[in-house]
This record gives structure tokens, C-alpha cells and sequence, in this order.
């Protein structure tokens, strides 16, 4: 478990703060959304747990949110995929690339089904998580799919 906190897709974001900021708390969800590419139901639930209990600076109010959030995207998962797959033209779910994959899904969510949060905020937020995480191309393929769906 070592070498998960040293790869910067593994790596938990700690706010220097008690309280993650908005974006801390978003990169956190993706990494999530990551992990779960990797592990079935049962081991995502571990995963969350674990994932959890290295975010020492969070409050609880923070990591509440978080596991909330996880859990409705879940929920959420086979119609956030329905939306890609009918915008992604060319791309099916499998071929695109894990990161910009699980950066998609966050995005749809917001954007369909949290309406505290923008449509442009969550393309915007998408497109920067795709610069820090995902290749070259990723923010450009991101913001395209996303730009589909708004």
C-alpha cells in the first residue's frame, strides 16, 4: 500500500486546513472513481474505508460528503454511462482511457444531477482534473464529450 501514496493517482490530497476545499473534496471523488475501475462492489467498499482513513485533515463533515457523493454516482452509474456512450462518438466506455473516464462520469454527475453546481463549474473542474491526472489529449477529449452534454 505503500507505493499508493506515492503515485499521484493513489495519492490522498490533504487540505492544510481542517476543511478540504471544494476542489480537494472533487479530486478526492475522482480518485475514487478511479479505484473503482480496479475492484469490484465488495473491494470498493474496503477501499472507500481506506481511502477514508488517510484523509487525517478532513473533517468529518468532509468525508460524509465524499462517501455520500460516491455512493449516488454509483447509483447513478449505468445512466451517467448511457449519457457517454451516446456522446462519445467513435469511443466506447472500454477504450476510453481510466482517467478521463472516471474524470466523465464525475462531471455528468454534477452536471445532471446536482444542481448546486453549474454546468460550466463542472465542465471547467473536468477539463483542470484532466490537466493534473490524464495525457495530453485528456483535457481536450474531456471538454469535448462534456461540451456534447451541456
Amino acid at each position: 500500500m505503500a507505493w499508493q501514496r506515492q503515485h499521484p493517482l493513489f495519492r490522498v490530497l490533504k487540505a492544510e486546513e481542517t476543511k478540504l476545499t471544494r476542489r480537494e473534496i472533487r479530486k478526492n471523488i475522482f480518485l475514487l472513481l478511479f479505484r473503482k475501475e480496479f475492484h469490484d462492489s465488495e473491494a470498493m467498499t474496503e477501499q472507500l474505508d481506506i481511502h477514508m482513513s488517510l484523509l487525517e485533515s478532513a473533517t468529518d463533515e468532509d468525508k460524509a460528503y465524499i462517501y455520500d457523493r460516491i455512493k449516488a454516482i454509483m447509483e447513478k452509474l449505468d445512466d451517467i454511462d448511457s449519457m457517454l456512450s451516446s456522446v462519445a462518438s467513435g469511443w466506447s466506455l472500454n477504450r476510453m482511457g481510466k482517467v478521463e473516464l472516471a474524470i466523465l462520469r464525475l462531471a455528468v454527475y454534477e452536471m445532471r444531477f446536482d444542481e448546486s453546481i453549474p454546468v460550466k463549474v463542472a465542465i471547467n473542474e473536468a477539463v483542470e482534473l484532466a490537466k493534473q491526472f490524464g495525457g495530453d489529449d485528456a483535457p481536450g477529449f474531456v471538454n469535448g464529450v462534456l461540451a456534447k452534454l451541456a
